[in-house]
């Protein structure tokens, strides 16, 4: 278990946060980032890493609903290429249905349409947080 983990959810124009506590147990949403280009959101995101103390970087994959990788998909690990020759140790895990999950959640709560998109990259993103601590948990069992 790597500790620490920040989580995106990274989107062409918005990318959710969560942030695992220090056990790599709970994770939180934490924030939604407006992209504004490669070097800008990796220096945003080692900022991240340093408020937190933690090189641990988990990368929402969007896979196609077949598994197979996609335009987005590839998107995401150009990001994680750059993000890593920045020094982070990159993880990715599979997030499909995970904003599907997150809007079901946030109907649930009753928040109100026109704010849902206020919290819905984060809430993604702690989903994807949620479902690689669990499977790391398990992992770790075995």
């Amino acid at each position: 278990m790597p500790g620490r983990v920040i989580a995106l959810d990274v989107g062409d124009v918005r990318i959710g946060v969560a942030v695992s506590d220090p056990t790599g147990t709970i994770a939180q949403p934490l924030e939604v980032y407006r992209r504004v280009g490669y070097g800008p959101d990796s220096r945003y995101v080692l900022t991240l890493c340093e408020r937190y103390g933690t090189q641990n970087v988990l990368l929402g994959l969007p896979l196609n609903m077949d598994g197979s990788a996609g335009a987005q998909a590839q998107k995401a690990m150009d990001f994680g290429a750059v993000l890593e020759k920045a020094g982070l140790r990159i993880f990715y895990q599979d997030e499909r249905m995970t904003t599907v999950t997150a809007e079901s959640v946030l109907i649930g709560g009753n928040v109100r349409r026109e704010d849902r998109k206020r919290y819905v990259d984060k809430l993604a993103a702690t989903v994807i947080l949620e479902q690689w601590l669990a499977s790391e948990s398990r992992r770790k069992e075995e």
